[in-house]
């Protein structure tokens, strides 16, 4: 219990502490570092899927348990997708005031980090927990801080003060917490569960990957970039992978 809290906490506010520099920094970045960051984030997110999370899956509930718990993992996040407004962080326009449309962006960032939370507990619950949660919280870690960069950056162009932008970056983080711990507690109840869990977390990841931080990393031109930089991303996860 003491593990998959501290590892869900640290992961969820790793978002927070990626959002630090933008205390500190002028309000504008590059598109091709915008779209370097998701790209690496993507990686990260890619290596922990199929270095971790899929043959975990496979090692405990065999194939067909593979099958449906990654279906589900997509199935979901395509609900998701179409009745939570997609929010594109980098060719959104500036100028918009802090109002109902603006808590309409930070409530669809902060549900599109919900998977993530679960992927982290489910992590946890499973067999190798001591190894596969602790890698599973630092992808998640890893890919949350320039996410928590991004967001921030993103609502101080909307004429957000650095300090509120920063706040609330750490919050839409923070919500993984909760999905961290009912997916750690669901499958610790159920044992059963832990291979579909595993599986639906993969899925999910794989969904955000392809659908989301890909095709936003290859919308400027910069595709030969991004595509160092998600390459970069799946080797330094292999190396942490293969470190701890």
């Amino acid at each position: 219990m003491n593990q998959v809290l501290i590892g869900s906490v640290l992961s969820a506010l790793s978002t927070g502490l990626g959002a630090v520099p933008i205390l500190f920094m002028a309000k504008s970045l590059t598109h091709r570092w915008r779209d370097v960051l998701l790209a690496f984030s993507a990686g990260i997110m890619m290596a922990a899927s199929m270095e971790s999370l899929i043959p975990e899956a496979l090692r405990s509930g065999g194939f067909w348990a593979l099958v449906i718990g990654l279906a589900a993992g997509v199935f979901v996040l395509t609900l998701l997708e179409m009745t939570v407004p997609h929010i594109d962080l980098e060719h959104t326009k500036s100028g918009l005031q802090f109002d109902e449309k603006a808590m309409l962006i930070i409530a669809a960032i902060a549900l599109h980090n919900l998977p993530e939370g679960l992927s982290v507990g489910v992590s946890y619950a499973s067999d190798s927990s001591s190894q596969i949660g602790n890698l599973i919280a630092l992808a998640i870690g890893l890919q949350n801080a320039p996410e928590g960069f991004l967001v921030a950056l993103f609502l101080i162009n909307q004429q957000i003060g650095r300090l509120k932008a920063f706040l609330i970056a750490t919050l839409t983080g923070a919500v993984e917490i909760v999905t961290s711990l009912l997916g750690f507690y669901l499958t610790s109840l159920f044992r059963g569960l832990v291979p579909y869990g595993l599986a639906f977390a993969a899925g999910a990841m794989l969904f955000i990957i392809y659908k989301e931080l890909i095709p936003e990393s290859h919308g400027d031109g910069n595709e030969r970039t991004s595509t160092y930089a998600f390459i970069v991303g799946i080797l330094f996860m292999i190396f942490l992978t293969q470190s701890f």
